[in-house]
């Protein structure tokens, strides 16, 4: 046998090159994003650019009416927002507002919370009862306020006062017209009657994921309801209060429906948002309505922030 016979031809053997791992992972990150960028762009285009171009109209002098002295404005805008005494009014209505809605909607969602987590014969019936309030249009809600109670001619209270006063025997009852005698009363109760059942959702979601077990150990060594109730049921609720609050906070303050349809802004009602509207819609003054908007994104913003790190701490303590 000859040399040639015995030596096998050796061929190149193509080798598979693994692929490396830095791009394995992009790709499938890349690949879990894909189906968001849509949703992404979307969201840019309707939230983003739009606030881009206000706060670039917040820095401009631009009043329709006189279209042709459109100038640079720096900071004037905002300084104007701060010093006008009409707007300094309504960023002292807006946290009055904010404030007594978030607070009173707070104290009866706990009362209301406490109250549904008891078992009891129609407790179901009663919970959607309650929650129908926050599934109510805004505007729907203020309209009801305005005509069906409010109305000093054939609204609710001032009929039950007749009601009243005739029960007594007395024939001339008081027929007062509650929004021009407590203006922004009026706005506060149509406010606390339908954020309530927000409140409520979220505190009765604490009260529920309480540990059972040592609830009914503190029973047995002789602690009382209201014992139980200050020691350990309002230390567990203090995260879903401060959220509940929170979360109340950023919507109230954005306001807009209830002043606008109850008040029309008058009655020293008129609060930061309903200011905007005026400025821009009536007045015209397109540069301040801009800086006065940037202001409440700004401070939502920071509330938001507060929220959203308050809503993460709660998550890792839950899953812990």
């Amino acid at each position: 046998m000859t040399s040639t016979s015995t030596e096998r031809i050796r061929r190149p053997v193509a080798r598979k090159v693994a692929p490396s791992p830095r791009l394995s992972e992009r790709a499938v990150a890349w690949g879990r994003r894909a189906p968001l960028l849509p949703a992404l762009v979307f969201m840019v285009i309707v939230t983003q650019l739009p606030f881009v171009a206000t706060l670039v109209i917040s820095f401009m002098d631009w009043n329709a009416l006189y279209p042709d002295q459109r100038a640079f404005a720096g900071l004037g805008n905002y300084t104007k927002v701060f010093s006008d005494p009409d707007l300094r009014s309504s960023v002292l209505t807006t946290i009055e507002l904010t404030v007594v809605v978030v607070l009173i909607s707070l104290l009866l969602g706990l009362l209301l919370a406490l109250l549904l987590d008891r078992s009891f014969r129609g407790r179901g019936l009663v919970r959607t009862l309650l929650i129908a309030p926050f599934l109510i249009v805004p505007v729907a809600s203020a309209l009801v306020w305005k005509h069906a109670l409010y109305n000093p001619e054939y609204g609710l209270f001032n009929g039950l006062l007749t009601w009243l006063w005739k029960l007594f025997g007395s024939n001339s009852p008081p027929q007062p017209d509650w929004i021009t005698s407590m203006p922004v009363g009026a706005v506060e109760a149509s406010l606390i009657w339908q954020w309530t059942p927000f409140m409520m959702l979220i505190i009765l979601a604490g009260l529920q994921s309480r540990p059972l077990d040592i609830i009914e150990a503190a029973r047995v060594d002789g602690a009382g309801t209201w014992q139980i109730f200050r020691f350990m049921t309002l230390p567990h609720l203090r995260r879903y209060l401060e959220l509940a609050g929170l979360l109340g906070s950023i919507y109230v303050v954005q306001n807009f429906d209830a002043v606008f349809t109850i008040t029309s802004g008058g009655l020293g009602t008129a609060n930061l948002p309903y200011t905007i509207y005026e400025s821009f819609y009536q007045a015209h003054d397109y540069g301040q309505a801009s800086a006065a908007g940037v202001i409440v994104v700004i401070g939502t913003i920071v509330v938001a922030t507060i929220a959203l790190r308050l809503v993460s701490t709660l998550l890792r303590e839950e899953t812990s």
